[in-house]
């Protein structure tokens, strides 16, 4: 670089005062200058390197500077760049055919975006026209939920961030419901003595609301802490969804991809949604893309009926190209198994820290997707912090610990009161042994403030 962005500082400041920084208020942010990253790793402007604990935002599925995607990105933009929606691409064909191998096999038909927020906007659309001439219009998900953060999106959202747009905007339509958080259960019950209770009061909404069209759900709960649905809940879902004429999409942005040691995160419990929509993973995060797909009986409806949705974006054949690649990543190299395999260990060693440190209140994990939530007072299951704490700035101690791991060289994303393990699926038993030896002194930080 010459010039101005051969000074770091002025790069870190032009990206500071020129740029927004999200979910944040703009005055402090001092963001890491990366410069480099390869594998499981990153490295800043000092050259300091970093343990990917997180793959960034839960995306980095498969590393970092990965050959056979950026060739395959090249190669796709030395035959041309872009064509609009309506034409047919090869890549798209090749995409396509690769899906119907790894997705659920009731799923048939596929609409390509660029972000999960958008699959998941597409995916209210498609219910709600759907459902058109039955009026059925209302869709439901979980107050723990987070599906985006556009209009439709962040409304279907069941966290505080729906709350901080709610009063500007019209929310008619959407419903939320108890999410299946075992560790703190918003009915006061206990599995499994509670019988699902947070799965069958689903019944009882749709019933009482009427015209419910879909129910939304995260199968593994993503940034809102990892919370894997006790065994019954989803099955129990689908049961309900099905008797009641509604349709069950799942939002697989984050759990899909091989992070919970299946392809996607129902696959765990055999379960096959009406729709499903992820991204991140899709690409490996190298380029912007996001999947919308749907069964049969709702491709063969728009067979006769306008499909009043799309994208200038929709199938770009470049993020297209990365897909494809990726998706032979996964495949050849044996992601799933490893994120299986390893995903054991991570269980093993999240309980050993969990005896270890008295800050730890829970943690849960499946496959290599796994989250650390802290407590001041176990027995209570009292956080350090709230989401007031975050919308104000305050300091976090989830944040202080995380403070500590990347001093010592370890990154792991955070939230209110717990961080997310969830590194590379290519990570080796050595590295995630790293991450874990590092998570556990970071862990004495919180110790100290119980």
């Amino acid at each position: 670089m010459s010039g101005k962005f051969s000074n770091d500082d002025e790069t870190i400041r032009l990206n500071t005062e020129l740029t927004y920084g999200t979910w944040r208020k703009q005055k402090g942010w001092n963001p890491l200058l990366v410069t480099k990253a390869y594998d499981c790793y990153f490295e800043d402007n000092h050259g300091k390197k970093y343990l990917d604990f997180s793959s960034q935002l839960m995306c980095s599925n498969l590393g970092h500077n990965n050959r056979r995607i950026k060739e395959s990105i090249m190669q796709q933009l030395d035959r041309f760049e872009y064509t609009q929606p309506s034409y047919a691409t090869e890549i798209r064909a090749k995409v396509a055919d690769e899906l119907s191998s790894v997705l659920p096999p009731n799923l048939s038909k596929y609409f390509f975006a660029s972000s999960g927020t958008e699959a998941n906007e597409a995916a209210i659309k498609t219910i709600r026209m759907f459902f058109a001439k039955e009026r059925k219009f209302k869709i439901i998900s979980s107050y723990n939920s987070y599906h985006g953060s556009t209009m439709g999106s962040v409304t279907l959202t069941g966290d505080f961030r729906r709350r901080l747009v709610d009063p500007f905007y019209s929310s008619q339509g959407i419903m939320h419901s108890p999410p299946p958080y075992c560790y703190r259960c918003p009915l006061g019950l206990k599995y499994p003595e509670c019988g699902i209770a947070c799965a069958n009061y689903l019944e009882y909404a749709i019933k009482n609301e009427g015209n419910v069209g879909g129910v939304f759900i995260e199968p593994v709960t993503g940034t809102n802490g990892v919370v894997v649905p006790p065994d019954g809940y989803l099955e129990t879902i689908r049961k309900i969804t099905k008797e009641n004429d509604v349709l069950l999409a799942a939002d697989e942005v984050m759990s899909g991809w091989g992070r919970t040691g299946e392809w996607f995160g129902v696959d765990n419990w055999k379960v096959e949604p009406d729709i499903l929509t992820t991204a991140k993973g899709i690409t490996g995060a190298y380029l912007p893309l996001s999947l919308m797909a749907t069964d049969r009986k709702i491709s063969e409806y728009f067979n006769d009926n306008y499909f009043a949705h799309g994208h200038t974006y929709e199938a770009h054949p470049v993020p297209l190209a990365a897909a494809y690649a990726a998706i032979r990543e996964y495949k050849e190299r044996g992601l799933i198994k490893n994120s299986k395999e390893l995903g054991r260990i991570l269980k093993r060693r999240l309980e050993e820290i969990k005896e270890r440190h008295r800050s730890v209140g829970d943690v849960r994990s499946i496959g290599l997707f796994g989250a650390v939530e802290l407590v001041k007072d176990r027995e209570k299951k009292t956080p350090f912090n709230d989401y007031l704490d975050k919308i104000e700035g305050k300091g976090l101690t989830v944040e202080k610990v995380a403070k500590d791991a990347m001093g010592r060289g370890v990154y792991v994303s955070t939230w209110v009161s717990h961080f997310i393990i969830a590194p590379p699926l290519i990570i080796n038993d050595e590295e995630l042994d790293e991450g874990l030896r590092v998570i556990d002194e970071s862990l004495k930080i919180a110790d100290m403030e119980v």
